[in-house]
């Protein structure tokens, strides 16, 4: 599903202009990057965590020149689901 997608459904299903609705939806993936780029966590309930996450400093391979590089520690974004969000996909979608 794509966010277009998910804007005509919104609008489809609350009679709202695709226009609004996409600002709205726009403006919500803006105030969760903020935040994240803040290094503020974004936490709704029922649906999941938007975390920042910090990578440890590693050692990697350079395979073509043979040769150990050094990647330093970062932070990424990452999102955890709430047990009702898992819980729900579990059961609704089944393994055939």
């Amino acid at each position: 599903m794509t966010k277009a997608e998910i804007v005509a459904n919104i609008s489809n299903k609350l009679g709202i202009e695709k226009v609004d609705v996409q600002l709205t939806v726009e403006s919500l993936m803006k105030e969760i990057i903020c935040s994240l780029e803040n290094g503020e966590n974004v936490y709704l309930r029922g649906f999941g965590s938007f975390i920042v996450k910090k990578r440890a400093e590693k050692t990697a391979r350079n395979i073509k020149k043979n040769t150990a590089i050094k990647i330093p520690a970062h932070n990424i974004p990452a999102f955890k689901p709430s047990k009702f969000f898992v819980d729900g996909v579990k059961t609704k979608l089944k393994i055939n």
